[in-house]
């Protein structure tokens, strides 16, 4: 069973207590990309004048916008990897059939060669019989 963990971390500049079944380190990670993107948005000019309201909203979009940004990500990695899947099995197939034409090809080889020296032989029976026919 999960255990839920705590962990002390800085967003903004205030000591915040997250908790969850996440590690400690991931806590820290979230905690960082949150000071990241507050980072970012105190570049944005007259971002400092905003009320507190604002600032979180403004703050909240950035990350849903990242969110959906990766997620739509997400999805083009997911079709990639399922056309991928669908060519490994497509050749999967064809190796498969290839074998088996092998295999087919190496069967009539193999008779074609035992007819070979069964008539290579009878040959050899007639070569023997002419011979004795001609003495």
């Amino acid at each position: 069973m999960a255990v839920k963990n705590t962990a002390q971390v800085i967003i903004g500049g205030k000591i915040i207590t997250l908790g969850g079944y996440e590690s400690e380190e991931y806590f820290q990670q979230v905690a960082s990309y949150m000071n990241k993107k507050i980072g970012e948005l105190e570049t944005v000019p007259g971002y400092g004048r905003q009320p507190m309201e604002t600032k979180h909203m403004l703050l909240s979009l950035n990350i849903t916008d990242d969110y959906f940004k990766a997620r739509k990500q997400v999805e083009i990695y997911e079709l990639d990897l399922q056309q991928k899947d669908q060519e490994m099995y497509d050749l999967k197939h064809e190796l498969i059939s290839l074998r088996m034409q092998i295999e087919e090809a190496q069967k009539n080889e193999q008779e074609a060669l035992d007819e070979k020296n069964l008539l290579e032989g009878k040959v050899k029976e007639l070569e023997k019989e002419l011979d004795e026919m001609l003495k």
